[in-house]
């Protein structure tokens, strides 16, 4: 059966032309979404008898009914935001047509498809409920069934009832609210504190073009871009927006932060080495480590990597040695400005990627 596809790209709103593209888009980001999905009404049964001349006793002949659509959402690999659903509150699925003489059915409506990103978490609003968890491209759930065609008057014929006069009518489709809420799945995760250089180490390593700018919250939602090692090997690298104390219990955005972190394979922790608002550095490792503890203790066993950035300031050396003490753990310096220290950091992150999968 043939299906309707609504495709939810990333919405792009027009501002400015440019030499060499009619407009300049802004990209918007939207992670959780709340909709009605409708399952369309199954056609009628349809009363007819056979009326021809010289067949004075023709009989039944009233065609069933079709099916009505039902509204599937499908996890697809390139959708990368549910914006498309943030002003859709109903989606619908098409009525069956209804069945007609002659024994001629109803044809049956074509599903809906909508297309979500990746990393979708279905869930039921009214029991809260998580009805299925779109965790891979092609996954995929019914999230509202379409209505059963009603039987024609064929249907009912018997020795006993050879002139019926009963048919059924098309049954209503399901109806659902349900709440979507992504988190976005990547290899690895850049977690730190706001201004750490998580953006500007994502848009050297990878194609990703996220907002840079000298001011804390840059970043508001989690960019995402492909990293290639090799010809053959890459993985997805997600920058998380900046966090502060208290996320976990919900201060400013942290559990619209925190949650994009729990998909991450493996988190790389950038520290600033001289932050803006003058506080330590180490304090600002261990207080993200308690915010993540916070949030998830799963999150405590998670494989860390930890950078030291800005190494062409002059505490960055120091302030690596003193977490490299405070942790007993390797401490990597780098600078995305100049590149010194992202090939080490490449392979390291390579390595661990590597065990990671082995253990799974």
């Amino acid at each position: 059966m043939a299906s309707f596809v609504f495709v939810i790209p990333q919405y792009l709103v027009p501002t400015n032309r440019t030499a060499d593209s009619n407009y300049i888009w802004i990209t918007m980001f939207v992670d959780q979404v709340q909709i009605e999905a409708i399952g369309g009404r199954g056609g009628h049964g349809c009363m007819s008898f056979r009326r021809e001349k010289y067949v004075p006793l023709g009989g039944p002949n009233g065609g069933d009914g079709g099916n009505g659509g039902s509204v599937i959402l499908l996890a697809k690999h390139g959708v990368n935001s549910l914006v498309a659903l943030a002003n859709r509150h109903h989606v619908r699925g098409k009525n069956g047509n209804n069945g007609e003489g002659a024994c001629r059915h109803g044809a049956s409506a074509d599903d809906i498809v909508v297309l979500v990103p990746a990393g979708t978490i279905v869930v039921d609003s009214e029991t809260g409920l998580i009805i299925k968890d779109l965790a891979a491209d092609g996954d995929s759930v019914i999230a509202a069934r379409g209505g059963r065609g009603g039987r024609g008057n064929t249907r009912f014929k018997s020795s006993t009832n050879q002139a019926p006069r009963q048919t059924t009518q098309g049954g209503t489709g399901e109806s659902r609210v349900l709440k979507l809420e992504l988190k976005v799945i990547a290899d690895v995760g850049l977690i730190g504190k706001p201004n750490a250089g998580k953006s500007t180490l994502l848009s050297r390593l990878s194609s990703a073009k996220p907002e840079i700018a000298d001011y804390p919250f840059t970043t508001k939602f989690p960019n995402l871009g492909q990293v290639k090692i090799d010809a053959d090997r890459s993985f997805i690298l997600a920058d998380i927006p900046g966090l502060i104390e208290g996320a976990s219990e919900g201060v400013g955005l942290g559990h619209d932060f925190l949650k994009h972190i729990e998909r991450a394979g493996i988190l790389v922790h950038l520290v600033e080495p001289m932050p803006m608002d003058q506080t330590d550095p180490t304090e600002n490792y261990w207080a993200i480590r308690h915010e993540l503890e916070e949030y998830s203790p799963q999150l405590k066993t998670r494989p860390e990597i930890i950078v030291v950035t800005k190494s062409e300031l002059p505490p960055a050396q120091e302030v690596a040695k003193t977490l490299r003490d405070a942790t007993e753990n390797e401490v990597f310096l780098i600078s995305a400005v100049t590149g010194d220290g992202l090939p080490r950091l490449m392979n390291r992150i390579n390595q661990v990627l590597e065990q990671h999968s082995s253990c799974d």
